[in-house]
């Protein structure tokens, strides 16, 4: 897709708000001229949002985005928007396209240039390999560059690593279940199309009940569908309220009803 290409598809659908990020000379994207919400946007999603926005991708991850308003508009607060710059590994000719979906919910797709075409990212990004690495070797990285694996490179170490035999929390072993480490401010609970495709999942409609299941409790929430990435509301709550951090890990086996998923039963996994 060319430059112009990507830049018409601010157009479709125009029932939905949209702007673009891309790069000005001497900007990088962390600059605070880069976590600016357009006021247009802000007016055309009606107050759906204030304080917060939830930005989602293609592939099931999510950001939550804490937003500060001052005399020069509506920012994002600035550690949270690094750590989605970070977390997907931003390049200078890359551009971005936000899409207000629901209240705070905000797509996001990213584009990066491949010679003179552009490309949606459809996939995680993965930090670049390290070839040949000398074990206790001084750092050859360049000044300003460090060697040592940024937070969200170990975050993303952190969600890859399996639990210890997992089926071993499962009420039912014939139950479909898949493993979730916690990142930071992380409002839903995701369940991404490698889970859905190997068991064959089905949902309800948008916004149908569900419920959380734990020991000698049952939390209501609903289903909520964003460009076909089903996910639960209400997960934020629920690690609040076990004190679940950054890093922890757990097992969320699924039941069915008649084949469609109607809650989630949630094991901690004993650190």
């Amino acid at each position: 897709m060319t430059l112009n290409g990507v830049l018409d598809l601010l157009q479709e659908n125009v029932k939905k708000p949209r702007f673009c990020k891309s790069l000005s000379l001497g900007e990088n994207w962390k600059s605070k001229s880069m976590r600016i919400i357009p006021e247009e946007f802000v007016r055309s999603a009606h107050g759906a949002f204030e304080h917060r926005l939830v930005f989602t991708v293609s592939w099931g991850n999510s950001w939550q985005v804490w937003l500060q308003r001052d005399k020069n508009g509506l920012f994002m607060e600035e550690e949270d928007w690094n750590e989605f710059v970070d977390d997907n590994l931003l390049c200078p000719n890359d551009i971005l396209l936000f899409t207000h979906e629901d209240t705070m919910f905000t797509e996001v797709r990213i584009y990066k240039k491949d010679y003179r075409f552009f490309k949606q990212v459809i996939t995680a990004p993965l930090p670049p390999q390290v070839l040949n690495p000398k074990p206790n070797a001084p750092s050859s990285a360049p000044p300003g560059f460090a060697s040592f694996p940024s937070a969200s490179a170990s975050r993303a170490r952190q969600s890859s690593s399996p639990v210890q035999n997992p089926e071993q929390y499962l009420v039912n072993p014939q139950n479909p279940y898949f493993v979730k480490t916690l990142s930071k401010k992380i409002d839903v609970l995701y369940v991404n199309q490698e889970v859905i495709q190997k068991y064959g999942l089905k949902f309800g409609p948008h916004l149908s009940p569900v419920y959380y299941l734990l020991p000698g409790e049952k939390h209501e929430a609903v289903i909520k569908i964003y460009r076909n990435s089903p996910c639960f509301n209400r997960w934020a709550a629920i690690c609040k309220k076990y004190n679940k951090k950054e890093g922890d890990s757990v097992v969320c086996e699924l039941e069915r009803s008649g084949g469609v998923v109607t809650a989630v039963r949630v094991h901690f996994v004993d650190e």
